[in-house]
């Protein structure tokens, strides 16, 4: 190979090499600039999302699991688990908002449940964070008459409090029966 091949080689190389690393140290610097943002924005959909799963809240604390106890976690402290109690005007616990993960079919989905002491249901549900596909894959956050089923499912506890009196259960939809289903979505997938 003639030298002037090599020369142009290495550079072409070397100018490539450039702009990965100028390329990259740019990603970086974006998603370190935006992150507060991008941190308040979560945190503000998160308070939101806690006043609109328990009704008649207005204010909270939140609480994580410290062995069997509760104690109140400090602005911005992390947890694994978060409780989200939620107060009338009068600061009677109107309810307490839990948020929860599992499997969807493209990726994990983040919820928040609202369970009301009163009725000892859930009461509200809202989708944090889904990356599922557009059509069916998001119908669990789109879909009214889905939504629907968490306005007072059934998760009272039986005689001995240490389990739900009647498991949650999927029925075909158009054929929910107890309160304690859930009518599923026509030709959902997993999630």
């Amino acid at each position: 190979m003639p030298a002037a091949e090599q020369v142009s080689s290495a550079r072409m190389v070397m100018a490539m090499a450039g702009i990965g690393i100028l390329s990259g140290i740019l990603l970086v610097a974006t998603y370190i600039g935006t992150l507060p943002a991008i941190e308040r924005n979560k945190a503000a959909a998160l308070e939101r999302a806690i006043f609109d799963v328990i009704p008649g809240g207005a204010s909270k604390v939140t609480f994580a699991r410290d062995g069997e106890k509760l104690r109140p976690l400090a602005e911005g402290e992390a947890a694994a688990v978060r409780y989200h109690a939620a107060y009338d005007e009068d600061g009677a616990l109107a309810g307490v908002a839990i948020e929860a993960q599992g499997q969807g079919f493209a990726d994990v989905l983040k919820v928040l449940y609202g369970y009301s002491p009163d009725c000892r249901c859930i009461v509200g549900f809202k989708v944090l964070e889904s990356k599922e596909t557009p059509g069916l894959g998001d119908k669990i956050e789109t879909d009214s008459a889905f939504t629907a089923n968490f306005e007072a499912l059934d998760v009272s506890l039986d005689e001995s409090g240490g389990a739900i009196a009647n498991p949650i259960v999927f029925a075909k939809p158009g054929q929910k029966s107890q309160a304690w289903q859930i009518e599923g979505i026509t030709g959902a997938t997993i999630s």
